[in-house]
C-alpha cells in the first residue's frame, strides 16, 4: 500500500523545471492541437460535407491566430473585389455607362477614361480603404513605425461594421453558415475575374463577342 502512495505522490510532484511529470502510468497530458485554421469559417468541403483542412502549401504551418486572420482578412478582400469583377464582367456587354461599348475588352477601355472620373474612382477606393484599416489594423508605434500585430487583437476577419441593409444574421449559427457562403462566393469569384481576364487578354473580345452575345 505503501508503495502505491508514495508512487502516486511521485508521479505528480512538481519537477526541477517547474513542469508536472507524467501522469497517469507516465503519459503526459498532451496538449490539445488547435483546431484548422483555428476555427475559421470556410473549412467545409462541399462535395462531401466535412472538414477539407486544405493547406497544401503549409501558409498556417507555425502561424499565430493573429496572422491566420490576418489571411482571411486578405481573402476575404481579394474576394470580395472578386465577386464585384465577375459580376461587371458579366453585364459590361448590356450595361457599360463608363465605356464605348465597342466591343473591347474594358482593360483595353481604361486608359481611356476622362482623368476626373479616374480620380472619383481613386478617392472612392482610398475612403472605402481607409475605413477598413481603421476598423480591422491596429496603429503603428510612434518610435518603431511597426505595429505589435497587423490586426486588432479580438477583430473578427471581415467583420468592418458595413451592414446598410441588416442582412447579417443575430443568430451565431446562421451567421456562421452566411460566411461559409460568402467565402465559398468568394473563392470562387477569384477564380472567374481571373478567369474573364485570361479570356480577354487572349482573344481581345468580350465574352459575349465571343459567344455571339455582343448585346447580351
Amino acid at each position: 500500500m505503501l508503495y502505491y502512495v508514495t508512487g502516486a505522490l511521485a508521479l505528480n510532484t512538481p519537477s526541477r523545471a517547474g513542469v508536472p511529470k507524467a501522469q497517469f502510468g507516465g503519459r503526459g497530458a498532451a496538449a490539445k492541437a488547435p483546431a484548422f485554421a483555428y476555427g475559421l469559417p470556410g473549412n467545409f468541403n462541399a462535395v462531401g460535407g466535412t472538414e477539407l483542412n486544405f493547406d497544401p502549401a503549409g501558409f498556417l504551418e507555425g502561424k499565430s491566430e493573429l496572422e491566420v486572420n490576418r489571411y482571411r482578412e486578405a481573402e476575404l478582400t481579394h474576394g470580395r473585389v472578386g465577386m464585384l469583377a465577375s459580376l461587371g464582367f458579366l453585364v459590361q456587354e448590356k450595361f457599360h455607362p463608363l465605356f464605348s461599348g465597342d466591343g473591347g475588352p474594358a482593360i483595353d477601355q481604361i486608359p481611356g477614361l476622362p482623368v476626373w472620373l479616374w480620380a472619383i474612382m481613386g478617392g472612392g477606393i482610398a475612403a472605402a480603404e481607409s475605413y477598413r484599416i481603421n476598423q480591422a489594423f491596429r496603429e503603428l508605434d510612434g518610435d518603431k513605425l511597426k505595429a505589435e500585430s497587423a490586426l486588432r487583437p479580438g477583430y473578427v476577419p471581415g467583420q468592418i461594421g458595413f451592414d446598410p441593409l441588416g442582412l447579417a444574421p443575430e443568430d451565431p449559427a446562421e451567421f456562421k453558415l452566411m460566411q461559409e457562403k460568402e467565402l465559398a462566393h468568394a473563392r470562387l469569384a477569384m477564380i472567374a475575374a481571373a478567369g474573364f481576364l485570361a479570356q480577354e487578354a487572349v482573344t481581345k473580345a468580350t465574352w459575349g463577342t465571343i459567344y455571339g452575345l455582343p448585346d447580351f
